[in-house]
C-alpha cells in the first residue's frame, strides 16, 4: 500500500465533503473518507512494531526505506 497516496485520497474525500452541494453527496464523500481511513488503520496495525523498528534501523544506518 502506498500510504501517502491513501492519505491524500482521504484528505481529498474530506475536502469534497466540505464543498458538497447537497447532504447526499456530503455523506457519500464522508463514507469514502471513512473507508480509506479504515484501510490505512488496518495496514498500520498489520505492520505493527516490527515496521517501526525497521524504519528506525534504516534511519540509524542513514538509509531511507523504499
Amino acid at each position: 500500500m502506498d500510504i501517502n497516496k491513501e492519505y491524500a485520497a482521504h484528505q481529498h474525500a474530506l475536502m469534497r465533503a466540505d464543498h458538497s452541494a447537497c447532504n447526499d453527496d456530503r455523506r457519500a464523500h464522508l463514507a469514502e473518507a471513512s473507508s480509506i481511513a479504515n484501510r490505512i488503520s488496518v495496514f498500520q496495525r498489520e505492520l505493527g512494531a516490527a515496521a517501526a523498528c525497521a524504519w528506525s534501523m534504516t534511519q540509524v544506518a542513514g538509509r531511507v526505506p523504499a
